[in-house]
């Protein structure tokens, strides 16, 4: 704790209008929200290189973010980290009653989920019984997650496939629905539209078999790359280039660079 008080010292020196830090003084809530988000995906990163020196090193940055936000609410006296910490320990004893609460806690609340609670929450929030489950889900994180944050919302009052064949045959409709498109309107708009169904239902078909659809591109695209280059090295060390080659050669050096990385 003596550290996290000593950076919150350091935040609030590096934030002193006369004596501060230049930069650090014209920094806004706004200014640093891109920072916060490349913190995030470097701590994701590490974990995924289980690289755990650079995790410690990255999971640092990210609090510094936190304490950057506090800082700047605390000198507008909006909140300070005291009234963060007090928030999310409130929030974690309300939403975990069987853990915290084990002597009020009635075996008829067990099938009470985390996502029923929330709701709940967000109801006492604008004062009425029938706020919308989809409710305070950020516009602007990233898509994938969000489809999965929606599904999941809609799924928790009963909105749901029974069984994942459902889920299955929704994609193949969209897509062909998608093909459709493709061999008859070939409209951008029409285009835009039957691809994002498609990739909503794909979402979808994800959370349904318990893959994170975020974590599963990361990894395809990471695999990809990989293999691309082992094609590229293939390429030039026979003296020539990726541009040059035909799609059959192509697809020969594609076929070694898979063979080369399998698990």
């Amino acid at each position: 704790m003596d550290n996290l008080l000593r950076l919150l010292n350091i935040m609030q020196v590096l934030r002193d209008p006369e004596d501060g830090c230049p930069w650090d003084i014209q920094q806004t809530f706004a200014s640093i929200v891109p920072y916060t988000i490349e913190e995030v995906y470097e701590v994701a990163d590490a974990i995924d290189q289980q690289d755990f020196v650079q995790l410690k090193d990255e999971l640092g940055d990210l609090l510094l973010q936190i304490v950057y936000y506090a800082q700047m609410a605390r000198e507008q006296n909006l909140f300070d980290l005291e009234d963060v910490a007090s928030n999310i320990c409130d929030k974690l004893v309300r939403r975990h009653p069987h853990v915290f609460d084990k002597q009020n806690f009635q075996e008829s609340d067990k099938n009470i989920s985390w996502e029923k609670i929330k709701q709940q929450e967000r109801s006492e929030k604008v004062g009425m019984d029938s706020a919308s489950v989809l409710n305070e889900i950020p516009a602007n994180m990233p898509q994938l997650m969000r489809a999965k944050k929606i599904q999941k919302r809609v799924a928790s009052v009963g909105f749901d496939w029974p069984n994942i064949l459902g889920v299955i045959e929704k994609v193949e409709e969209e897509l062909n629905e998608l093909k459709e498109v493709i061999s008859t309107d070939n409209k951008p708009e029409a285009l835009e539209e039957e691809l994002g169904d498609l990739l909503f239902s794909v979402v979808n078909l994800s959370r349904h078999i318990s893959v994170n659809a975020e974590d599963a591109l990361r990894k395809g695209n990471k695999k990809f790359i990989k293999r691309f280059q082992i094609l590229e090295e293939k390429v030039q060390h026979e003296g020539k280039q990726v541009a040059d080659c035909s799609l059959d050669e192509l697809e020969q050096y594609w076929q070694q660079a898979k063979q080369a990385t399998q698990f």
